[in-house]
Order: C-alpha cells, then structure tokens, then sequence
C-alpha cells in the first residue's frame, strides 16, 4: 500500500492524493492549482500518473481546488467512475462547466491581446524571434461534460466497495454542501486491512446552514487539512458586528463589494443578511448576488434543504422564503451585470470569483477599489499570488482588466466567516479519534500553518508519526 501526493502538499490548493495497492490505483480528489503563476504551470502540466491506468476516483467536495481537474483527467484517458455525495454531484455539473468556459474566455482574451501586439508592431522593425505561444485551456465545456457524466452518488454514511479491495464511506464533513471525509478500509493480499481517513476540508463547527464536522472514531492513517492550522478564527458575533459597521458606514455614500465563493461563502452571507435584516441591524441597501453560478449553487443548496442545521431551516422557514425578500437581487445576465456598473451607493454586492482572480467580481472591483467611500469585505482564505490575498496583504495599487488601480477604497478582512476549520477546531476533531493514527500526513496548508498543526499534534497523547510530506513524495502504509 501506497500513497503519493500530486497536489496540496506544503500549499493549499490542487489537492490530488494517489492511493495504490495490489493492482488497485484510485484518486483522492483530482483539484486545481489556484493563486499565482506558479498554479498555472502546475495545472499545465502533464499528470504523475497514467490517467488511463486509474480504477476510481473518490472526491471530498466539489470546490475547484479539489475536482476543478477531473475534466482534464476524462481527457486524457480516465474512464472510471467518480464517487461523490448526491449534493456535490449536482454542484460538479455546474462548477465543472462553469471552469472551462472560463479557460474557453481566457483563451480569447490572450488571442485578442496576441492581435493586438501585433497590430502595435506591424509598422515598426520586424521582431526576432518567437512570439511566445499561447496557453491551451486545461480543459473543453466537453471535457467537463464528459467528466460529469462518470459521476456516481453516493448517500452519506453507507458503506460501498467500488473494488474489491476497498470499501468507503462518506461522513459529513460541514465545509461547503455535499463536503464530505473519507474513511477508506484498504486490504491486502494477505488478509490485511489498513483504514484511511482523508478529512478533505474541514468546516468551523458552529456555522449557519451546514451541520457539524462528523467526528471519526479511528484510522490507522489520516489526511487532515491544515488551511489554518496556524491561527484561531474571530469568533462569530465580533465578525458579525463588524460587518455591520462596515456595511452600515460605507452604503449611504459608496458600495460594498464582496469577493465570495459561489458555492457555500455566498449562502452563508445571504444567511447572515436575512438574519441581520430580520434583526434590523441593517441599513436601507440593496444586496446583488452577481454570479451566474453562485445563483445556480444558491439553488441547488435550497434544493438539499434537509440536509441544513435546525437554525437554519427555522430561519428560512422554507425554500421560497429568500425569493420573497424584496432587497435580494439575482443577478446572470450579463447586460443585468453591467448596469450595476451605474450604482455609486447603497448596494452590497456579492460576486465571485472568491480570490479575485476571475469572473464579473473584477469589474465591480474595478469600479469601485478607486473610490474612498467605498469598501471591499474579504470573506474566506486567499491562496498567496491572488489579487484578494493583494488586497489582504495592503497594496496600494493593482493591475486589474489591463489598468492601474490605485487602492482608496477600504478593504476589511472577516475572518470569522471561513468555510474551514481553525487550529482549535481542527484540534479538538483530531482529538476525537478513540484509536489515533499510526501515521499522519498533514495537507492542504502553507508551511507556515502546517508546521504549527504537525506540532500540536504530535503533542496529542499517544499520537503516532506526524509527516508535512513535499509535492510528489510518496509513502508505504
């Protein structure tokens, strides 16, 4: 038995985790790179491993991070199946989609900047040497339809083996919707058994909408993720105070613009919205969700309206009641979009890409970083080289859309509203094992916080071997 580490190894994102044993080899997550030039290069390149030659993949959740690669996988040769829960099969056939046509727009745009160079050069010298060549998307809207369709459900806590060798099952992880840990029984030729665990992401106990991580009570190896295994997040009325101040200060004269992932940080946003408007806590304002696929996700996250905590479902009462809520504003097409552009006050508006890297989130930032009166509220982890970890990290100009932007407005960071875990809460979760791991490999975090989780761990009692393993370092169970 063996494991090697194709992603999310001593940094956040890509998480792709190969597990082989006998002539079984299966995928752990299949994610993108994200943040940086670094990420591209990585996504660029070709696999570790034979795609052709991979039975299964089993998929922790549907965030880009962690499937956004499944559609280059289908490319170049994987046929098998893909096992997620029920939730996260329906959040894949739009976020899959949704990555491609991205990279489809990205070519574009290189195509009509190459044009427009050589446009610029065509009166002067001829220039010497190459051009350099354009990036290929990773992937087609075909690659990731095909990627979908070998998508296979599976319900929470039941048991199933998709090789002989294996059996898995699906715990609910509180992360985003459909989030789920694995716990992974491998067996070997000789009758014997090893139980991996792989946390994928963990969410922060306590939070609006999803229920509580599922505590685990045993593995002889565990993946656990380290995103912020280095600090403790603000506790959640102080988040929640802040937000209102900013909000309440910045709407009678500018706008507030808000960077969120579309699949879970902008429902756990409308979640405090309607609970904060009910509070009257809030100023007049109109609140924009301009993301075609953030309102997809908001749909189909009121469709897994059972799977939501209590307080949730007594808030909302039903599915219908954000739609009866005269402030919220649905925003996907495109011209809809634009016309934002005309507001210069009392609008809240929520739009991904959630690290700023992509999408119609760009343009409001472009609008509105300029302005003083103005406000930019981040909301979740900003992987390093994105524009929102930038803004986070206190630049005072950004190149953005092809112009200078000098940052005037105020940029907030609410750290109380992560979708992960803190050190404490990962902490306490890994306390929960009754029988601790043999070996531990700590992932999915920067050096910095994975150091810190690795040593606080290995200070838990009996705790066994704790390893931060490098990119492509692999492992005997």
């Amino acid at each position: 038995m063996q494991i090697t580490f194709y992603g999310a190894a001593q940094t956040v994102t890509g998480s792709c985790f190969l597990v082989e044993l006998g002539d079984c080899r299966f995928l752990i997550d299949c994610g993108m790179a994200q943040g940086g030039h670094g990420a591209q290069e990585h996504n660029q390149q070709a696999f570790g491993f034979d795609p052709r030659r991979i039975d299964f993949v089993l998929l922790t959740h549907a965030h880009i991070d962690h499937s956004g690669l499944l559609p280059k996988l289908a490319a170049r040769g994987f046929r098998g199946p893909i096992y997620a829960t029920a939730a996260t099969a329906d959040l894949l056939d739009v976020l899959l989609k949704d990555s491609a046509h991205i990279q489809m727009m990205e070519v574009e745009r290189q195509q009509r900047r190459a044009q427009q160079s050589v446009g610029k050069h065509a009166a002067r010298e001829p220039r010497h040497g190459r051009e350099p060549a354009l990036e290929p998307p990773l992937y087609t809207v075909q690659d990731a339809e095909l990627a979908v369709s070998l998508v296979q459900a599976k319900p929470y806590n039941q048991t199933f083996s998709p090789h002989p060798a294996v059996k898995v099952r699906m715990r609910d992880a509180g992360h985003i919707l459909g989030s789920a840990i694995l716990e992974i029984w491998l067996s070997d030729a000789l009758g014997g058994t090893r139980k991996l665990v792989a946390s994928g992401d963990l969410g922060q106990p306590g939070r609006p909408i999803l229920r509580d991580p599922t505590p685990i009570a045993d593995a002889d190896v565990l993946l656990i993720e380290s995103t912020y295994g280095d600090r403790l997040h603000k506790d959640s009325s102080s988040t929640l105070e802040e937000l209102v101040e900013v909000v309440n200060r910045t709407v009678p004269r500018g706008n507030v613009v808000i960077p969120a992932f579309a699949v879970g940080r902008t429902q756990e946003l409308l979640y405090h919205f309607a609970q904060l408007a009910t509070q009257q806590r809030l100023a007049p304002m109109e609140i924009f969700v301009d993301s075609p696929m953030a309102v997809t996700a908001t749909a189909i996250t009121l469709k897994h309206f059972a799977a939501f905590d209590a307080e949730t479902r007594q808030l909302l009462g039903s599915p219908q009641r954000l739609a009866q809520w005269r402030q919220l504003h649905f925003i996907s097409d495109v011209e809809d979009s634009i016309k934002l552009n005309r507001i210069k006050s009392g609008a809240v508006i929520l739009s991904a890409s959630g690290m700023c890297d992509a999408g119609r989130v760009l343009h409001h930032l472009h609008n509105n970083l300029g302005r003083s009166e103005c406000a930019v509220l981040i909301c979740g982890f900003q992987a390093a080289g994105s524009l929102g970890r930038r803004l986070v990290d206190g630049e005072k100009r950004v190149r953005l859309m092809g112009d200078d932007i000098a940052v005037r407005a105020s940029v907030h960071t609410l750290g109380g509203f992560s979708a992960h875990a803190d050190q404490k809460a990962l902490l306490d979760w890994a306390g929960a094992f009754t029988q601790v791991p043999k070996q531990t490999f700590v992932v999915h975090g920067e050096a910095k916080s994975a150091t810190a989780l690795s040593e606080r761990l290995q200070a838990l009692p009996g705790w066994g071997q704790v390893t931060i393993p490098a990119l492509g370092n692999s492992y005997r169970l």
